[in-house]
């Protein structure tokens, strides 16, 4: 063990075994801020028939707000990655969360709708941007050494929460007083995060003088290097992560995260399985927050259900997505994440091929079924995506991750203009559905392809690559 480590552990005869370790407080606070940047992506679906009915404007513009905000949502995500390593966590995370608040507030004084473009979609795209699941990757592989799978899953299950929380409130507000309400509602939610995030949120463990969690355990007890631990290994050992370093260890590099995320880009670039999440993510974008986070509500206001009653399935949805992803995290400690990415993306594709036969003016049980199962699937995709980052990049993973991604949100993004498109030009969404079922079996076949040595040997040639320049 190096010196750096020895200076962190225990001092002999404390029994810290008992205290609860420092990382599980930061998880608690990430989650926290992750609920409150989450009440955005709610909004959108619910406030977009009282924007039209009350200002006229046509489903194409505000789904090009929308698209706005998608693609910041996506492109400063790698950008915050870097950020994060070089300014820390807590002030980049405190930053994005303001950005959402003012973002939200401003939208109450809309009456233009190039405004909107600039409320839902520069403000709070960068907002949202920063808080990405970018966030969640980089708190687990910071200051967690196992149970990484896990932690990411009830973290990504956090923007659930916030879709859970605010999507009832919002569509009741947007009927009874106005939309201008559910707006503030909005702000009041990312703010209220921001003291905790300043008080609580360290930005390392060196801050608070321990290891990541589960790393002080592993050396002494025998067990293999936990995922992430110190590149002394080689391919031989049969770890596929034994080209990473140890979490919340590395030195960020010092300079430009700009310039930082573009070498990440640049070495990702040059490894087919980043090309092959890529495209699967784009289409778990395009399926996930560009459709039925933006269009369900006006797709089933379209068959005559009220958009509270829409706006409750989707809340169900949410809740559905927390146990789905919290599942999926312990699923990707112990088994193949490309397998399990294969079925996420089949089983979802199935779900939209029959969509347009379940909506109604009321509420079927056949309708219920697809709910409880799209909920489940909705970003279980997140931690074994995450986990091959990690696999194949190493201490690159969560910048890697980020430009993944990026390219969720760009599928998104271009899925929610699309859609309005479609809606506008042929007065339903019903060809958007069957085309999006269509993408999911594609990236199915795409994760089902990853190979299966990847984490094994792909980090050699980044981390090789990496030393060439």
């Amino acid at each position: 063990m190096n010196a750096p480590e020895t200076a962190l552990q225990p001092a002999p005869g404390k029994r810290t075994h008992r205290k609860l370790h420092p990382a599980w407080i930061v998880a608690a606070v990430a989650f926290l801020a992750l609920v409150g940047a989450a009440g955005f992506r709610a909004a959108p679906g619910v406030l977009m028939v009282p924007l039209q009915n009350e200002f006229g404007w046509s489903t194409t513009v505000l789904s090009a707000a929308v698209s706005i905000n998608l693609v910041l949502f996506g492109l400063t995500a790698p950008f915050a990655a870097a950020l994060m390593e070089r300014f820390g966590i807590r002030a980049v995370t405190s930053v994005a969360l303001v950005l959402i608040g003012a973002g939200s507030a401003l939208t109450v004084l809309v009456n233009q709708s190039w405004q909107i473009l600039l409320t839902w979609g520069l403000l709070i795209g960068l907002g949202t941007g920063s808080m990405a699941l970018v966030f969640a990757a980089t708190i687990a592989n910071t200051w967690f050494s196992k149970s990484r799978g896990l932690v990411i899953g009830i973290l990504t299950a956090g923007s659930a929460a916030g879709q859970l929380v605010f999507l009832p409130f919002i569509a009741m507000l947007a009927q009874d007083p106005g939309w201008r309400q559910a707006s503030l509602l909005i702000a009041a939610g990312a703010l209220a995060v921001v003291p905790l995030v300043l008080k609580f949120l360290k930005n390392s463990p060196a801050d608070a003088g321990v290891l990541p969690y589960g790393a002080d355990a592993a050396p002494e007890q025998g067990m293999e290097p936990a995922a992430g631990s110190t590149a002394t290994g080689s391919p031989e050992t049969g770890s596929p992560e034994t080209c990473s370093t140890v979490p919340g260890e590395a030195a960020a590099p010092a300079g430009n995260a700009a310039i930082r995320a573009l070498q990440v880009l640049k070495r990702a670039s040059k490894v087919r399985t980043f090309w092959a999440l890529v495209a699967g993510f784009a289409i778990c974008g395009a399926t996930t927050n560009g459709l039925i986070g933006t269009h369900f509500i006006p797709s089933a206001h379209d068959h005559g259900m009220a958009e509270t009653t829409a706006a409750g399935l989707l809340a169900v949805v949410g809740i559905f997505d927390i146990v789905g992803t919290i599942a999926s995290g312990w699923l990707t400690d112990r088994f193949n994440p490309r397998i399990l990415l294969a079925v996420y993306y089949q089983f979802r594709g199935i779900g939209l091929l029959v969509l347009p036969l379940l909506l109604s003016a009321t509420v079927q049980p056949s309708m219920i079924v697809f709910v409880v199962i799209y909920g489940l699937d909705w970003v279980a995709t997140v931690p074994p995506t995450a986990a091959i980052c990690r696999q194949v990049f190493g201490a690159d993973g969560s910048v890697v991750f980020g430009w993944v991604f990026a390219a969720h949100q760009l599928g998104a993004a271009a899925a929610a203009l699309a859609a309005g498109a479609i809606r506008d030009a042929t007065g339903q969404y019903t060809y958007a559905w069957f085309g999006a079922a269509a993408m999911c079996t594609i990236a199915a076949v795409i994760s089902a392809t990853i190979r299966k040595d990847a984490g094994a040997r792909e980090p050699v040639l980044v981390e090789a690559r990496a030393a060439e320049h």
